[in-house]
């Protein structure tokens, strides 16, 4: 599985603001039901939340799509 670091600009980026950054989903609609009917795994754990907050260090994995870790500048 391949694994990208992300880079943010700010303190934190919500989960669904994250996976638009990442060019995996297009539109926020597409966001929103693919976290509810499939969601992703943040730090190993199952999140289905939009607004979850991603800090530098924590890492995101999309099946299909890979793993991504949130680094900070």
């Amino acid at each position: 599985m391949q694994e990208e670091k992300i880079t943010i600009q700010t303190e934190y980026i919500a989960l669904g603001q994250f996976i638009k950054l990442i060019n995996v989903l297009d539109s926020g609609g597409m966001v929103k039901a693919y976290l509810q009917d499939v969601g992703v795994l943040v730090n190993g754990e199952r999140e289905h939340r939009r607004g979850r907050k991603l800090y530098p260090g924590d890492v995101v994995e999309l099946e299909e799509a890979g793993r991504f870790i949130v680094a900070s500048d």
